[in-house]
């Protein structure tokens, strides 16, 4: 995938606020709010404290994250990318993504942001034999690496398309309705309008994906900061209020924001 990320290569950041709250305990018969709860919140459990809590989701985040273990070709993408100062895709980001092109049987995927390859290893996996995915990014001297790692990766040649350009140039000329799978890990600033073109891109029962959506990350410029915390409140604001978009947010490594076109 794309180095990724805020305002462009290498740069990470922005904290998203707008998604939706936590939903409320529900009190037994006959128990009591804690003082100062908001209506409708139990007391915690006998013994439990806020610190158990956070300790006892930070466990189940690990399982989670544990149950996927990479095979030497993601592996060795990994640290190839962190050599070279490129943010890959997390091991279970990449998990998901082979699941979801699976899942739905997508022949004709786009991803935005190709890094070194290895989304787009992981997307492969998940595509019929006779899929096509089409991988757009900025620096071709990586693509060309990805592309030696797709073949390595015993993919042939013609499941691969390389497109060098930034979204925002090379979106505009791909065909209406014609991908069942849109992959968005580009820059964090550019998700509004990568999203917008997307949803023309996708065909009916098409899915969008867009990675880090819940990064909490900092960036240190405040007018960075405030750009991509900004995109990313459009971002899932759109997803959530468009009557065409069946949406999904996934607590999958730093936030994965799924939508299925009606």
């Amino acid at each position: 995938m794309a180095t990724g990320r805020p305002g462009g290569p290498g740069g990470r950041g922005g904290t998203l606020r707008g998604t939706p709250r936590a939903l409320r305990a529900v009190r037994r018969p006959g128990e009591q709010p804690a003082e100062g709860a908001p209506d409708g919140a139990a007391d915690p459990a006998p013994g439990a404290t806020a610190p158990d809590d956070a300790r006892a989701a930070s466990r189940l985040v690990e399982r989670a994250a544990a149950f996927v273990v990479e095979d030497e070709v993601l592996a060795g993408l990994r640290e190839r990318s962190a050599a070279q100062g490129v943010v890959p895709v997390a091991p279970a980001t990449a998990a998901a993504l082979t699941f979801l092109a699976a899942a739905t049987r997508a022949r004709a995927v786009v991803e935005i942001g190709t890094g070194l390859g290895l989304g787009t290893v992981a997307l492969l996996r998940g595509m019929p034999a006779d899929g096509l995915l089409t991988s757009i990014d900025t620096d071709g001297a990586r693509q060309a690496q990805a592309r030696a790692t797709c073949a390595e990766a015993g993919f042939a040649a013609g499941r691969l398309r390389m497109i060098t350009g930034s979204s925002r140039q090379v979106l505009p000329k791909l065909s209406d309705a014609g991908y069942d799978m849109v992959v968005v890990d580009g820059a964090t600033t550019d998700f509004p309008r990568d999203l917008d073109a997307s949803l023309r891109l996708l065909r009916p029962g098409g899915v969008v994906v867009l990675d880090d959506v819940l990064w909490q990350g900092r960036v240190s410029d405040p007018v960075r900061r405030e750009a991509v915390g900004g995109a990313l409140r459009e971002t899932v604001r759109a997803v959530r209020e468009d009557e065409r978009l069946v949406p999904l947010l996934l607590p999958v490594a730093d936030g994965l924001l799924c939508a299925a076109r009606r």
